[in-house]
């Protein structure tokens, strides 16, 4: 790595609770962590990341796998006699967003950017598998699983279903994310559901098309379509139970080109979510009938298709009291976020908890609006990670390895 740190770091977080052996690589983690940013690579493109991830694993001395999901690597090392078997993941991608932020180490690529802190995530497991493997301190088998393809291709799914947890099987898994809005470093955890699935709808409303001039000639899909989307606020508010919670939005409606020419089909799309499993269910069996009974009583017909994408986030209660007492005796409650909330946002880490016991953990990126603070949102052009959290970041990978390993007897 050649880049010198062109735009100091933010004032470190929870800086008196960072190892020593963090500590002393922390310029070296924000270099690696803006190099990542700079060079942002799509989904499943994620070539020069990968590379980076293997060479920098292979020469701390861990057995290197590739190509898991296309560009995955997968970090294994063994110490002692253990039998115990851990899991931690970072996502590597980046989003086909155009950087705003005009910093010294912004996108070098017109288009895509580091929008959502992968690159973050993955300077953060670096960091924690080299000191891990200089300092040791475990028994056990760890497993650091750097995944492609986050950002909506579903690269979680696929590394499962190409064999990740037969070739690296592990009694837990855990994984983190930064987030905007929560002080800088500090953690929180919640049992049970904690993100929502998200599922994309595309409904194809399909009539006869004419002049506008002659309304009465013409099976109108537009005035259909109007319906079709008052009528789906009603299943929130209807059919899901008010304990509960879920979303259906229209995101996009196309259709037509003139204004005095009536379309003979007019497209909806939709993102669903939901948190119960029932739930999710119950939403595309109730939206696929309203939109067909709508269509009907209009004299059109639609064509739903329904794409399954990524379920809720389940995290097991074992496992996520571990993580937060992990995090309780190294910096007290004061480190913790108390009562943190599910969000209706979706994480395809869940495909792994799906096979595995584990929890999917938060880690505070600052408060305010801008990128100057950590507080801006992800996917959003001016977002940057907060560099000052990479130490703490990486200090509780350590801590949290050193406990689940801890050596038996």
């Amino acid at each position: 790595m050649t880049e010198t740190l062109e735009h100091p770091a933010r004032p470190a977080a929870q800086a008196d609770h960072v190892l020593p052996a963090v500590r002393s690589i922390a310029a070296e983690m924000v270099q690696v962590r803006r190099h990542l940013h700079a060079h942002p690579e799509l989904a499943y493109q994620e070539f020069e990341t990968s590379e980076l991830v293997a060479a920098r694993l292979a020469e701390w001395g861990y057995e290197v796998h590739r190509g898991l999901a296309g560009t995955g690597v997968v970090g294994t090392l063994k110490l002692g006699p253990g039998t115990r078997r851990l899991g931690i993941r970072a996502d590597m991608d980046a989003l086909p967003i155009h950087e705003t932020t005009g910093l010294p180490y912004a996108s070098r690529h017109a288009g895509r950017m580091h929008a959502c802190g992968h690159d973050g995530h993955t300077a953060i497991l670096l960091a924690a598998a080299r000191v891990l493997a200089q300092e040791r301190g475990f028994d056990g088998t760890l497993h650091l699983i750097f995944q492609p393809a986050e950002e909506g291709l579903g690269g979680a799914r696929r590394m499962v279903e190409e064999g990740l947890f037969e070739r690296f099987p592990c009694d837990a898994i855990f994984a983190l994310h930064n987030m905007p809005g929560f002080p800088a470093g500090r953690f929180g955890f919640r049992e049970g559901q904690f993100t929502a699935s998200s599922d994309s709808v595309t409904i194809n409303v399909v009539g006869r098309g004419g002049h506008g001039s002659t309304p009465h000639l013409v099976a109108d899909p537009v005035v259909a379509a109007a319906h079709i989307v008052i009528a789906l606020q009603t299943i929130v508010s209807r059919n899901v139970d008010p304990r509960d919670t879920a979303v259906v939005s229209v995101g996009a409606i196309h259709g037509g080109d003139a204004p005095n020419v009536i379309p003979g089909t007019v497209t909806l799309r939709l993102t669903v979510r939901a948190y119960r499993p029932e739930t999710r269910a119950m939403l595309r069996e109730r939206i696929t009938e309203l939109v067909q009974a709508q269509a009907a009583t209009l004299g059109v017909r639609a064509e739903v298709d329904y794409h399954w994408r990524y379920p809720a986030v389940i995290n097991d209660a074992l496992c996520t009291r571990l993580a937060r007492e992990v995090a309780r005796e190294w910096l007290g409650d004061q480190g913790i976020v108390q009562d943190l909330q599910p969000v209706t946002g979706s994480e395809d880490f869940s495909f792994m908890l799906e096979r595995c016991p584990g929890s999917y953990l938060i880690v505070g990126n600052g408060e305010g609006d801008t990128h100057g603070t950590g507080g801006c949102q992800v996917h959003n052009p001016g977002y940057d990670f907060n560099d000052s959290i990479l130490p703490i970041a990486a200090s509780y990978w350590v801590r949290l390895v050193r406990r689940f390993l801890a050596p038996q007897g």
